[in-house]
């Protein structure tokens, strides 16, 4: 996506990653973070910026820390 910032990007990645290599769907990771699967998946898009709550509660769902979903900015 043209002018997408570049944080949205990288975060995106890193949840999509994330949530890959935990074996989850998109409707896990939504359930265990008490989210929507339509944010989270919009977050994986770089469409969603989350704010510091549901970044933390996006990170202890995957058994992360939040500096490993945000480390590469």
């Amino acid at each position: 996506m043209a002018g997408m910032p570049r944080h949205r990007r990288l975060l995106g990645e890193a949840v999509r990653a994330g949530r890959k290599a935990a074996g989850m769907s998109q409707e896990r990771l939504a359930e265990k973070a008490d989210l929507s699967t339509v944010f989270i998946s919009r977050v994986e898009r770089g469409v969603e910026s989350p704010c510091v709550d549901n970044v933390v509660k996006i990170a202890k769902a995957l058994g992360m820390q939040v500096r490993d979903l945000v480390g590469g900015f």
